[in-house]
């Protein structure tokens, strides 16, 4: 699509603003500030704010099990053993390894989340800035034809004495512009000159949620979970109402005025006192009229059961356990086998997060390396992001089943390794010991090893003019 810069900008803008409610809406129910739902307008008017909803956070719950089973540990060219040095110092240089968990909460809360590459203002640096950001910030357009990102812009307000100030990054395959708003107007920013850095693809990537053909910006963990979350939500809030009204014993009196409720001072006190285990006393009799008695409790079984019944429907459309849902039998408790087989659609969904989070990752490091090479490389078109088994085995099972794969000369040492999830790091300090450990054999064995000795020197030509002979050898 050919547009100006600045039609580029005001068409992202306005997406992204119509897109912003609902965003915000996904992003309160993961920190559980929602309002509360399923409650009649009339009845919150008439409680006057007095009503404090009790927020049951499974949509939280939902997000961080899934999230937790997706652990990056880094990068290798597909056909190597090894990790690529390159893309890890510019990953640990950025902070992904930390921050990339975070985009990858935000994209199972929100849809999706982005990566931001660019040249870093450190001077004498010469790797690129990776950053993750929110989709409360940024938002991409794809191009129809070929789904790729045409365009991308930034918004962030900042603080200054003066008042709020608003900044827009726009990204475009081309060049990255800053702008500025002043008077209601998106201005360029005179603090930073465009960025003409001829990429040829624009330098955001989405880590999208869910993606589908036909809504390729993904879709949010929560869409079926916060219908259920807000009735649990409801339900409680009228448990606790009726803890309040209902549960305790509420006491009814007759025959009494207004003068029978007094202090000791004489001043009068409100004769509807519902304190809990206040003492009544009164100088009146049966005889005189006055009768005291109390209601019987209620019971709260309804609202367990039924708030017993929307954490299994959460359980079952969030693929969680029995356990991680509070409804383990304490008589008879699950297996360790029962639990591993309970979690197989959790560890699948994981999986399928690696494989869409991980087409992202991929993409960031190329564009990172080529800003920091000046070149697209090739072979890192075979690069696969590494991922931590998304499965719970014990680590006595993991490390049996992995030494017998070794002994029985099925799976090489490196891959061992790999496979009982140590870092990169790691394996090449494991490496470095077992050649220390090797050579350390090999002289206890046949002992030191001798440096070669020197090779032969050719023999001198002897000088055929006699004085010249005699003087040599003199």
């Amino acid at each position: 699509m050919d547009l100006a810069d600045e039609d580029w900008l005001k068409r992202l803008i306005a997406a992204h603003d119509d897109e912003l409610p609902e965003l915000q809406t996904l992003n309160s129910h993961y920190e559980g500030t929602q309002p509360l739902n399923y409650l009649h307008p009339e009845l919150l008017n008439e409680l006057d704010g007095r009503l404090q909803q009790v927020v049951i956070n499974w949509p939280q719950l939902v997000v961080d099990c899934l999230d937790e089973r997706l652990d990056l540990v880094g990068f290798r060219l597909s056909g190597s053993a090894e990790a690529d040095a390159g893309l890890e110092e510019i990953w640990q240089h950025n902070d992904l390894d930390s921050l990339s968990q975070q985009a990858h909460v935000d994209a199972l809360v929100m849809r999706r989340a982005y990566s931001v590459i660019g040249s870093s203002s450190e001077e004498g640096n010469d790797l690129p800035l990776v950053t993750m950001e929110s989709p409360l910030e940024v938002y991409a357009e794809r191009d129809p034809r070929t789904r790729e990102i045409a365009a991308a812009v930034k918004r962030w307000e900042e603080e200054l004495p003066t008042g709020k100030v608003q900044h827009a990054t726009l990204y475009l395959p081309d060049k990255t512009k800053w702008y500025v708003r002043k008077n209601g107007k998106w201005e360029l920013d005179s603090d930073y000159d465009a960025d003409e850095h001829e990429l040829g693809v624009v330098p955001v990537v989405p880590l999208v949620n869910r993606p589908r053909l036909q809504s390729p910006n993904g879709k949010s963990e929560l869409a079926a979970i916060i219908p259920v979350s807000d009735a649990a939500n409801k339900v409680a809030t009228d448990m606790m109402v009726s803890a309040e009204f209902h549960a305790m014993p509420r006491r009814w009196a007759l025959g009494f005025g207004p003068e029978d409720f007094t202090d000791e001072n004489g001043r009068r006190v409100s004769m509807w006192s519902k304190i809990a285990g206040r003492i009544w006393a009164t100088r009146k009799t049966k005889q005189d009229g006055a009768e005291v008695g109390q209601f019987p409790e209620a019971s709260l079984e309804n609202f367990h059961k039924t708030i017993h019944l929307l954490a299994s429907i959460v359980g079952s459309l969030g693929a969680l356990t029995p356990q991680t849902m509070g409804q383990q039998n304490a008589a008879n408790p699950a297996t360790a086998d029962a639990i591993r087989a309970a979690e197989t659609r959790l560890i699948k969904r994981a999986e399928r997060r690696m494989l869409s989070f991980g087409d992202s990752h991929e993409r960031t490091m190329r564009i990172a390396d080529r800003i920091r090479t000046g070149v697209w490389r090739p072979e890192l078109k075979r690069l696969e992001a590494r991922w931590r088994d998304a499965a719970t085995p014990t680590i006595a099972q993991a490390a049996d089943a992995t030494v017998k794969l070794h002994e029985s000369g099925i799976l090489p040492l490196p891959f061992a390794r790999e496979r009982l999830n140590y870092l990169p790091e790691e394996i090449r300090l494991m490496e470095q010991a077992d050649e220390k450990a090797a050579r350390t054999e090999q002289d206890r064995v046949f002992g030191p090893l001798k440096p070669p000795p020197p090779p032969p020197q050719p023999p001198r030509e002897q000088p055929t003019d006699p004085q010249v002979a005699a003087e040599q050898a003199a």
